[in-house]
């Protein structure tokens, strides 16, 4: 089935514009869902409300420009808005932007420092941050509401290709680069760098956290995946399986499953906690045996994201092709064009998936679905459990698998 298009959002271009440098490597969606950032290229990042946005595309159709899309920002230290409403900003980043990570803060995580009164930001719950990674090594920190610029983080030396917010509040942030090191920051120690987790033999691609915060993946220019113990900075296991570069990961809503992206036409769903892979999703058939699967094929995926509804997982290739799959079925369930897509990203409810191409955003409607009792239960058990202890349960074995995610 053809996937709905939703919209989409063009960059402004001028005669003079070079193609190169408007790529757009990176998309998010803030986590209530408020706003929507994506890179333009040439250093600028667009923040745009995005049910502002989805009325929009209702109004006038797909297509918009990108500076039609919400309302100007009131002037810095108007009292026209309140701090809380979501207003279009500009951001220009001072280099060319890779990675963005939306973050937003809960009072009763504390910073893990020791000292916190002397502290510049004090954060509250009412606090939304957007971190963009630079082509400098540079990590720039903006308040989303107002568009300033909070905390400037250097300490990387390449690329930074990647970031993630852990999910509990804390302001915890990770960064991967191609400088081999993935590093952790406290936001909330006013962006004091706690650790950096070195394993990787070369460039780093991306990186997730586990919705419970407590496991880190990350991914690179290597075949392994690599999963991190994120309360004792250490390593877990690595994950092998993959035949190329893997540039892509998400854990599913829940925590049992983990999709990874590679350069070898291939997404593993895997199960974290076993270092199993359960689903196998090819985009070129036959698919290339292990020693052809470093070649130049143009079925490389470049990116993963697992919806909401823990069911489906999106892929984009090079294959100028976006798929929707289901996690029990071989085939996608739902497929769309693209030509030279390089991100995508559910949107906070997952009722939308985002893609990035030249500067521009697309939009498809995601396939909806009721879920089955079954595996909202399974949700609900394995968001608290996992497979070791779920093993352990005195149940039979048809539902042990199911919980597991095996049938």
């Amino acid at each position: 089935a053809r996937a709905r298009t939703v919209g989409e959002l063009l960059a402004p271009t001028s005669p003079f514009d070079k193609k190169c440098g408007r790529e757009n490597w990176t998309v998010a969606f803030a986590p209530d869902g408020s706003y929507l950032a994506w890179s333009q290229g040439h250093r600028v990042v667009k923040l745009v409300p995005w049910a502002q946005c989805l009325n929009n595309f209702l109004l006038h159709g797909t297509k918009n420009g990108a500076n039609a899309v919400g309302a100007r920002p009131p002037r810095q230290g108007g009292e026209s808005s309140p701090k809380n409403k979501p207003c279009e900003h500009v951001i220009d980043c001072g280099d060319i932007v890779w990675s963005l990570a939306f973050g937003s803060s809960v009072p009763e995580k504390q910073s893990r420092c020791v000292n916190i009164e002397w502290h510049r930001f004090k954060f509250g719950q009412d606090q939304l941050l957007l971190a963009t990674g630079l082509n400098n090594g540079r990590i720039k920190i903006w308040d989303v509401y107002t568009g300033k610029l909070l905390l400037n983080l250097m300490d990387h030396t390449e690329v930074v290709r990647d970031l993630t917010f852990a999910p509990d509040g804390s302001l915890i942030l990770v960064s991967a680069s191609r400088d081999k090191t993935l590093r952790v920051w406290d936001l909330k120690d006013d962006g004091n760098m706690m650790k950096v987790l070195r394993g990787h033999p070369n460039w780093v691609y991306g990186c997730a956290f586990s919705p419970d915060s407590s496991i880190l993946c990350s991914v690179g220019a290597s075949k392994a995946v690599f999963l991190w113990d994120m309360d004792k900075y250490s390593m877990l296991r690595k994950l092998e399986g993959h035949h190329n570069d893997v540039v892509a990961c998400e854990f599913s809503p829940d925590g049992a499953l983990l999709a990874t992206a590679s350069y070898d036409t291939r997404v593993y769903v895997w199960d974290p906690h076993t270092g199993v892979i359960l689903r196998e999703f090819g985009h070129l058939f036959p698919p290339p045996t292990p020693i052809f699967a470093g070649g130049a094929n143009d079925r490389w995926v470049r990116a993963v994201s697992f919806s909401h509804d823990g069911l489906h997982v999106a892929s984009l290739a090079d294959d100028k092709m976006v798929r929707f799959w289901r996690i029990d079925e071989e085939y996608p369930v739902q497929v769309a064009p693209l030509n030279n897509g390089l991100c995508c990203t559910f949107s906070t409810d997952g009722s939308v998936l985002a893609a990035g191409q030249d500067g521009s955003v697309h939009f498809w409607a995601t396939p909806r679905q009721v879920s089955s009792l079954q595996h909202l239960c399974r949700m609900a058990i394995r968001r608290v459990m996992p497979t070791s202890q779920v093993r352990n349960l005195p149940i039979p074995c048809k539902v042990l698998e199911f919980l597991c995610y095996q049938i």
